[in-house]
């Protein structure tokens, strides 16, 4: 029968010791980082990028983010909306002694907001541990911008002349122009024409005139002795 010395009772005791506090280490941890949520991944210890986290993307700014909660003293974050053109790739929710890990379109999550009650791990005391931060992992793509259109060149119009004289108001001045009658000159008649040279020369002698005139009361006086003589003989 083989006799157990004292030496190796301490040797084996220290062994047993030290194997129970490294169980008892690895216990606490995984008790101090633990979840109720199914859709996350609790991880211990603290984090605040995504190449730290070892998560596919950069930081998505909060501006690209419409969410409610998550600031301290919360106990979730629901984000309800995401800007065009990013796709968020993780969400990482701190607080306690560890994170939470929650990648759309996993472990139950949608692929798409809203995503809601996200939440931090438990504390070591089983408690839901208040939110002391938050980020999201992704990329957004920029609108590629429209290349501008050339400017077309002013085109110049030259106004044309009206074809017809505008129109004023009130009655128009009427101007009537008579036209003036031109007599042409009589021509002029050799000697005194018989006007003695005063007169316009009609063309011909009135000195016979008188002469007829002479003759027709002669001519009349003589009709009248004629018939005073027949009356007379009756």
């Amino acid at each position: 029968m083989q006799i157990i010395t004292g030496r190796r009772v301490r040797s084996a005791a220290t062994v047993v010791a030290l194997a129970t506090a490294a169980l008892l280490g690895v216990t606490g941890t995984a008790l101090a980082c633990h979840t109720d949520d199914g859709r996350a991944i609790p991880t211990p210890k603290n984090v605040s990028t995504c190449e730290k986290a070892k998560l596919p993307g950069t930081e998505i700014s909060t501006k690209d983010l419409t969410f409610t909660g998550g600031t301290e003293k919360d106990k979730y974050l629901n984000i309800t909306a995401v800007a065009e053109g990013v796709t968020v790739t993780a969400i990482v929710v701190k607080g306690g002694d560890g994170y939470n890990i929650y990648e759309p379109g996993k472990r139950g999550l949608a692929a798409t907001p809203p995503w809601e009650k996200l939440r931090s791990p438990m504390n070591g005391g089983g408690q839901q541990a208040d939110i002391s931060h938050w980020f999201a992992c992704g990329e957004k793509k920029t609108k590629p911008t429209e290349p501008t259109k050339p400017t077309e060149p002013t085109k110049t119009t030259t106004a044309k002349p009206p074809t017809s004289a505008p129109t004023t108001s009130g009655k128009p001045t009427q101007t009537s122009e008579t036209p003036s009658s031109t007599t042409a000159p009589a021509p002029a008649v050799g000697g005194n024409g018989g006007n003695g040279g005063g007169l316009a020369d009609t063309g011909f002698d009135n000195a016979w005139l008188l002469w007829a005139g002479g003759l027709l009361v002669l001519a009349g006086v003589g009709v009248l002795v004629l018939l005073r003589v027949r009356r007379k003989a009756n």
